[in-house]
């Protein structure tokens, strides 16, 4: 999965900067009906850490049944936030 092309995909722009709010909440509503629809597991993954991401994405225990998928999620979200951390 290409960032670019999923942002085209559901917000038809990958600039974020330029989408009103409607347009970014229908972006949102429309990657949230795909990730409730996919059923490979890496695809549906990548569409929560996207979801993360842009803060729409479903609590853990939601998301995913499966208390690895829950873990490699985490360790997402932990990686995400030290990405965004200030330095020390």
């Amino acid at each position: 999965m290409d960032f670019d092309d999923q942002m085209r995909r559901y917000f038809g722009s990958a600039d974020l900067a330029a989408l009103s709010p409607p347009e970014l909440a229908a972006g949102k509503e429309r990657l949230a009906v795909d990730f409730g629809l996919e059923k490979d597991t890496g695809r549906r993954f990548a569409l929560w850490a996207l979801m993360h991401i842009l803060g729409c994405a479903p609590d853990l225990d939601v998301a995913f049944k499966d208390a690895g998928e829950q873990n490699a999620a985490r360790d997402f979200m932990d990686l995400f936030a030290s990405l965004n951390a200030e330095p020390d």
